[in-house]
């Protein structure tokens, strides 16, 4: 565990690093674009090979706090002219030897934007495979990884009272929570995770984040809040001796119970109106698939909950176990790689496990305690970026007031299509007609639907000027169909594509 951050210390070392320019987009400007991304993948060397032998201020704390490399004592404190070398050591990031600084944590700057503004965090955790030097403890507490900034881009950002971090992990997503929640608990099984989540706040000037440790909701027992957040140890882990189980991916339970017991659980901590976002694994087993599965979680609530669960990819047994024993340092051909593959493949075959999903939850507590939503997709295509939170929030407006609309309310509503639409047409060369029509999504998760001429008249009338019925109306007269045909036709459709975001309300 590291030791409790001091307050002022924190303050010094971010006002150097301010000072040095310690920003990734400085850092990737140094070592060049290709080089960045190499360190993504454990390779440190490129980035390394950049800098040379420059002694900047940049230069000494990119080696240093990026990549993990002893740098000199007096460089040290040259670059931290205010923290010093001794100040690293003091907050448990460094220790000092003869002359040299060893790190003991990496200090990484995260970019992040959504729909409030940008900004950069600088977010500590441990040390990774390449500064190690081989396969990680099984304490490791994680840095920012693409699950993480995805789940930090899905995070909707409207404003809220109270907010809880399940499996707070570095704190990145409590963090993000406290941008837009006034008071934020951050919960964590692990007590060196708890000391980055403090030390993080801390170094980036962020107050309101209480830290407790426990499993699950036993921290907040008889609490709610308005919105829960979590990127539980979802992995899925063979409950056998000699398989390391890392804190930071491993709830401990067998298969994909943790995500299971988070849905279940969760309803009763989520004050009425309140939401919660996760990722997660989910297995599809004895012939069930994952998301039907899924489903049985949430309809088995003891608190009635909407879901909008969405899968995001899906993985055979053997591309899954070679993921995550990688994932944990243990690389092809290497002693043990062959022998923790078969683990998870017994661990799989036991359960009749055909296949893994991952992807991401949305369950919200009903205001009034009954469910409008249960919506369980697979989007393979589709990409998380820093704005898909707002799109879930325009997504759940609109779906809270296409729900009080019947088919009259909604003929009566006029629409605008989004900004982010566009329209293909395909025809065979020489043909009049189009063979194909579609509409493409620019933002959200990127959807692209194939939708025939009256569908595609609709979409392209409604510019927030006339009610969707008289626009239908009009458009049976052009192609000669019956009116009322055409409205039980396109009215359906027409809220799938407001939910979705193609088409929005005018007012």
């Amino acid at each position: 565990m590291l030791p409790e951050p001091d307050t002022d210390l924190c303050r010094d070392l971010a006002a150097d690093l301010r000072s040095a320019g310690f920003t990734a987009e400085a850092l990737r400007d140094a070592w060049g674009a290709a080089a960045d991304d190499a360190i993504a993948r454990g390779l440190r060397s490129p980035a390394s090979r950049a800098l040379g032998d420059r002694g900047d201020a940049l230069a000494v704390l990119g080696r240093l706090l990026v990549l993990g490399m002893p740098q000199a004592e007096a460089s040290v404190d040259h670059a931290l002219v205010r923290a010093g070398a001794q100040g690293l050591a003091r907050l448990g990031l460094a220790e000092i030897d003869g002359g040299e600084v060893r790190p003991l944590a990496v200090v990484r700057p995260q970019s992040y934007a959504d729909a409030s503004g940008s900004g950069q965090w600088w977010i500590a955790s441990d040390l990774d495979e390449a500064a190690l030097g081989g396969p990680l403890p099984e304490d490791h507490v994680l840095g920012v990884g693409g699950a993480s900034l995805t789940l930090a881009g899905l995070q909707l950002p409207t404003p809220a009272e109270r907010a809880l971090d399940i499996g707070a992990g570095c704190g990145i997503q409590a963090l993000r929570a406290r941008a837009h929640s006034a008071h934020v608990v951050a919960t964590d099984i692990s007590p060196r995770a708890l000391s980055f989540t403090r030390l993080n706040a801390l170094l980036n000037g962020i107050d309101g984040i209480e830290v407790r440790l426990g499993s699950l909701f036993e921290p907040v027992a008889g609490e709610q809040y308005d919105r829960v957040v979590s990127n539980p140890p979802f992995v899925i882990t063979p409950r056998v001796a000699d398989v390391p189980a890392y804190e930071y991916r491993d709830g401990g339970m067998v298969g994909d119970d943790v995500v299971a017991a988070f849905v279940k659980g969760v309803g009763a901590h989520l004050a009425p109106g309140g939401v919660a976002q996760l990722l997660g694994n989910w297995e599809t087993r004895d012939g069930v698939p994952g998301l039907e599965r899924v489903r049985g979680w949430v309809e088995s609530s003891p608190v009635p909950l909407d879901a909008w669960v969405v899968e995001r990819e899906s993985l055979d047994p053997l591309s899954y176990a070679e993921l995550w024993v990688r994932d944990g340092g243990t690389l092809p051909g290497t002693p043990g790689f062959a022998r923790l593959v078969d683990a998870w493949l017994d661990d799989f075959a036991a359960r009749a496990v055909t296949e893994v999903g991952f992807g991401y939850l949305l369950l919200r507590r009903p205001a009034d305690g009954t469910p409008t939503l249960a919506r369980y997709e697979t989007l393979h295509t589709a990409v998380a970026g820093d704005g898909l939170g707002a799109h879930l929030a325009a997504a759940l407006d609109a779906h809270d007031r296409l729900s009080g609309l019947d088919d009259a309310g909604l003929a009566a509503s006029v629409l605008v299509v989004a900004p982010d639409v566009t329209e293909a047409r395909h025809h065979l060369p020489g043909a009049e007609d189009p063979t194909v029509i579609e509409l493409r999504q620019g933002g959200g998760f990127g959807r692209a639907l194939g939708v025939d001429p009256g569908l595609a008249a609709l979409v392209g009338a409604c510019d927030g000027d006339l009610p969707v019925g008289v626009l239908i109306d009009a458009i049976a007269d052009l192609l000669e169909v019956d009116a009322g045909a055409l409205r039980a036709d396109l009215l359906p459709r027409a809220r799938e594509l407001a939910f979705t975001g193609f088409l929005r309300f005018a007012h």
